[in-house]
């Protein structure tokens, strides 16, 4: 992590980096001390403009990569989980989808970033509710196929709205706008999003941890579960609730990041094993190490910086095969 610091466009050799982030750590430090407890520590002079490059720049955009990358895989994990289909993603009941249409048509509105991000959080909200409400309508037997069912109908409606968009947006100015951000990109983050996405992704990940060991459960069946006292409706709620704020959130800021909640779930499940209650942190672990790793590469490998959607596939396809070949580990 205290690598990524250093990648960029403009680099930062590792001694330079190593004197400003102890500089700005020990002025910190100091100003804390000083306030709390009327002791001195001696300020250490740091160059203003790299403070100012790792502080609003690059630290806000590690932490929404860590954060993006830790939310997609547990989502994925979740989702995984509570399906029982080592093929489903944090996209199935039509979040991303939701989020495009939202997003898109802001753009297509030419309103500012901060709108943009509301109206795709707004989307896949919607979006994930949509296939709710449908499962709820049109299927009161089975209620996971009723979900994926809503999800594919959803995702396919709002599918259908972005195209709209796109055919309706100017060639020359929105239509450019709008295929970058569905590509992925971590390029615009800056402090104003990493607080924006705090407080519920937070609240996300809470209610998932707390919500594991049910998910063990679930993974038993409809009817095992409900003869160990398990409120299966409550809980498939506050999964599908909680994943689906983590990743509206994430795409929001992001843009389309697709296969880190398919593959590392599988990654993190052929480590620690299909355990629920280990299974979860360990997703968000190496989903967040995962996506930070890409999105150095993404900075490195080209003058001008790859967006995250693209390589997260071309990675992702071959680790997937990979790893579902050689581990099939609790499916």
């Amino acid at each position: 992590m205290v690598l990524s610091f250093a990648f960029g466009r403009y680099p930062i050799n590792p001694v330079e980096l190593v004197q400003t982030l102890g500089g700005l750590i020990n002025n910190w430090l100091a100003g804390v001390m000083q306030g709390a407890f009327g002791v001195t520590i001696p300020l250490v002079d740091v160059d203003p403009k790299m403070a100012t490059a790792l502080v609003n720049i690059r630290l806000p955009r590690i932490l929404v990569v860590v954060m993006v990358g830790a939310a997609l895989a547990v989502a994925g994990a979740s989702y995984q989980g509570m399906f029982k289909n080592p093929l489903v993603s944090p996209d199935l009941l039509g979040a991303s989808a939701g989020a495009s249409f939202g997003a898109c048509l802001a753009l297509l509105l030419d309103l500012s970033n901060i709108y943009v991000q509301l109206f795709a959080f707004i989307g896949a909200m919607v979006a994930v509710g949509g296939a709710v409400w449908m499962n709820k309508m049109v299927n009161k037997y089975d209620a996971i196929l009723g979900l994926v069912l809503g999800g594919m109908l959803v995702s396919t409606l709002f599918q259908s709205c972005t195209s709209l968009v796109k055919f309706m947006a100017d060639a020359n100015d929105k239509l450019p706008a709008i295929t970058f951000w569905l590509m992925g990109s971590f390029s615009r983050i800056d402090q104003a999003d990493f607080w924006m996405i705090l407080l519920p992704m937070v609240l996300g990940f809470v209610m998932l941890i707390l919500e594991r060991w049910k998910l063990n459960v679930l993974s038993f069946g409809e009817e095992e579960a409900k003869s160990l006292g398990i409120n299966t409706k409550r809980v498939r709620l506050i999964v599908i609730f909680a994943s689906t704020l983590i990743v509206a959130c994430s795409v929001a800021v992001s843009g389309i990041v697709g296969w880190v909640g398919l593959v590392i779930p599988h990654l993190a499940r052929a480590i620690v094993g299909p355990n629920y209650k280990v299974l979860l942190p360990a997703s968000m672990f190496i989903g967040a190490s995962y996506l930070l790793l890409v999105d150095d590469i993404a900075r490195l490998v080209s003058s001008t910086e790859i967006p995250i959607g693209i390589l997260t596939a071309i990675l992702g396809v071959p680790f997937f095969i990979f790893i579902f070949r050689h581990n099939m580990k609790g499916w």
